[in-house]
């Protein structure tokens, strides 16, 4: 297991492989498809975003609301690939990560790769799991969103696995040929 940073991500992405598991802690924002597309529409207007894009992490996510004295309620991942239209251009523009769950389309596998980024998948159907690491949220941007609203996250040992590293490694790709038996 690898314990990392957020801030060290951008350093030791080269050293992550397919696979590895991670325990992710730092900084993440939340976004899902609606906060991607006005974070669009504030780029397309030159407009300066909620947060930084540069080194950032992207947690494909909208927590429901927090209860029993928790930051956050259910905090699982969402399909990724709804993303990938946005992807590229974020990692383009600085984004060093991004958290969600399932396959990605082949430019923005390219992109990883080109940005020296990495795409982390975590556990699909353990939201109360993935909840239990955030130390605390605060909703920065499009609050009429509701959960799908930007927020801070502050996690400390995220479980996820390294899903496409920057090297061309991609477990969707590599590990489906080890289990093909035709």
């Amino acid at each position: 297991m690898i314990e990392l940073n957020v801030s060290e991500l951008r350093e030791k992405a080269p050293s992550l492989h397919a696979g590895d598991r991670v325990l992710l802690s730092g900084t993440v924002y939340t976004a899902r498809d609606a906060a991607h597309k006005r974070l669009f529409e504030l780029l397309d207007r030159g407009e300066a975003l909620p947060f930084a894009l540069d080194g950032a992490v992207i947690y494909y996510t909208g927590p429901t609301p927090a209860h029993d004295g928790r930051p956050v309620g259910s905090c699982g991942p969402t399909t990724s690939i709804r993303m990938d239209k946005f992807t590229p251009r974020l990692l383009d523009l600085g984004l060093a990560g991004i958290i969600g769950k399932g396959e990605r389309g082949e430019d923005v596998c390219a992109a990883i790769g080109k940005n020296r980024a990495v795409y982390f998948s975590a556990v699909g159907g353990a939201g109360a799991l993935m909840a239990s690491a955030v130390v605390s949220a605060e909703e920065i941007a499009f609050h009429e969103l509701g959960c799908e609203s930007i927020k801070r996250l502050t996690v400390k040992d995220l479980p996820l696995t390294v899903a496409i590293d920057c090297t061309g490694g991609n477990i969707f790709r590599d590990e489906k040929k080890k289990y093909r038996t035709v």
